[in-house]
This record gives structure tokens, sequence and C-alpha cells, in this order.
């Protein structure tokens, strides 16, 4: 019966968010009144045959992570939020947890931005939510894959090109991010797997740890070799949302420039990749 009425929530709420709202295109001919399956599994990185089982009620017991980044795919208000983990069957993360609630002015901010890459990651640079031009920038991250900290020290950032100085910094950072965050929220169960599993499995990541390492995340410039439209080279800069302890992370091109005008093509090619 949870499943039941996990899965016509599920629908209801998608059925309301409109495609441009979430930077879709809104053009053609269109089933679905709001967003289509497909949309909402991009959004929230899931597959579209797992959405469709929860909606038809063939899927039950979701994970917390599957209900969380399905609340942001969709928008759901707080209570909502709280009202989609109980139809799940689950508790809410509570307090000593990290935050993974994406606020409606975040929304917003992301939607003006659309023609910008962009990003917002939790305290342990877990992607939450990536506007459509930063997935087709950086490809589509599914699994372990979506965490920053995972990528940076298992090599998997398989786009982003790297100086010997630049993984330093960020290997720093990424450690010096992870320590603080589990100071700050020390009930949080999946961030602890998460240094246990990357002291496993990276000398590196363990040496670093052990270490004490300090560091912050600077303005720096990236170069994203692109399958499609090849090297694009871009400003990056990390924002820090108050109270919220989420990041958000812009890429922009200088005007005029080569890069500017491949960041505009990978935008058209990025849109007709969605749409068919």
């Amino acid at each position: 019966m949870a499943s039941t009425e996990f899965g016509r929530m599920v629908r209801h709420f998608r059925d309301r968010v409109p495609p441009e709202a979430a930077g879709l295109p809104s053009g053609g001919h269109r089933r679905a009144a709001g967003l289509r399956r497909e949309e909402l599994a991009m959004l929230a990185g899931i597959s579209v045959d797992y959405v469709t089982r929860l909606e038809q009620g063939r899927a039950a017991n979701p994970s917390e992570q599957v209900v969380e980044a399905l609340g942001r795919a969709l928008r759901l208000s707080a209570a909502e939020r709280e009202h989609l983990f109980h139809a799940a069957g689950l508790v809410p993360p509570g307090q000593g947890t990290v935050p993974a609630y994406i606020t409606p002015s975040v929304h917003r901010m992301l939607d003006r931005l659309s023609g910008t890459p962009v990003a917002v990651s939790d305290a342990s640079w877990t992607l939450l939510l990536a506007n459509p031009l930063y997935t087709a920038l950086m490809g589509e991250r599914h699994g372990r894959d979506r965490n920053g900290a995972w990528r940076a020290f298992t090599g998997s950032d398989g786009r982003v090109r790297h100086t010997a100085q630049s993984r330093i910094a960020l290997e720093s950072a990424v450690v010096a991010d992870l320590r603080a965050a589990v100071r700050r929220y020390p009930a949080d169960q999946r961030l602890r797997q998460l240094v246990a599993d990357l002291r496993a499995t990276s000398d590196r990541f363990t040496e670093l740890w052990d270490a004490g390492t300090v560091g912050r995340h600077e303005a720096s410039r990236k170069t994203i070799d692109h399958p499609r439209v090849g090297p694009v080279t871009l400003d990056c800069d990390v924002l820090f949302v108050a109270g919220s302890d989420l990041r958000i992370m812009i890429y922009t091109a200088e005007p005029g420039s080569r890069d500017a005008e491949r960041l505009e093509l990978l935008a058209v090619l990025g849109t007709q990749t969605l749409v068919g």
C-alpha cells in the first residue's frame, strides 16, 4: 500500500512541474502535463525504468537517497518532502545529517542560469542537482560517481584535465571539506561510510586525511575535454549557500571566446539529444 501511495504522489508531483521550470524544452507535443518520466529520471539521477516501476507500484522500498533525489527534482516543499518520505516508509533525515534540501530560491536561481553549466552539491560533495547544460558538459553521473570526493580519488572524473598543481589543490580542499563535514554532521552514517571507503580505496586519501591536510576551494580555470565539441576551458566558481551548506558550482566562458562558442554549441547539442 505504501508503494502505491508513493507512486501516486510521484506522478502527481511530476504532473505539476512545468518542464521550463527545470530548464528543459517545453515545445512540441507533450502527453505529460509536466515532466516526462525520462526528464524526471535525468534530474533525479536514476533510471527511467525505476521511475516507471515506482509510479506503477511495481517497485517497493525506495532508498532514502532515491526519495531525496526525487524530492529535489520534483521541487517539493519541506512539508511535501516529509510526506514523500513517510509514503516510502522512511523517516526523513534529521539533525546531525548532511542537509540535502534545495530551497525554492536556489531552484529559481538555477532556472535563470539555463545558459550556464550549474550544479548543486551537499557538504559531502554529492551531486544533488545539475541543470541540463552541466550534464551535457560533464556527462551523466550515477551511483558513487555522483560524489566529487570519490571521483577525485578514484580517477573517475574523466573529462576534466588536471595539472599536478591543480590535482593537489583539489585533493587538499576535498579532504578538508570532508573532515569539516564529519565534525558538523556526526550522525550521518553515509558520510562516515564514504570516508571509510575512501580510506580503503585510496592511499592518497588516507595520507592526506591522516596528515590533517587543510585546503579550500578557490576560483579556478578548468579544461573539459568534451567528446563532441572538443576542449572547453571555463572559469569555475564555487558559491556557498548560507544556512544550508549547499555548494553551487558555476562554469562560465569569456564572452566572444572560442570556448563561449563551444559552450553555445553544446547547449544546442545537449538539448537535441534530450528531446530525441
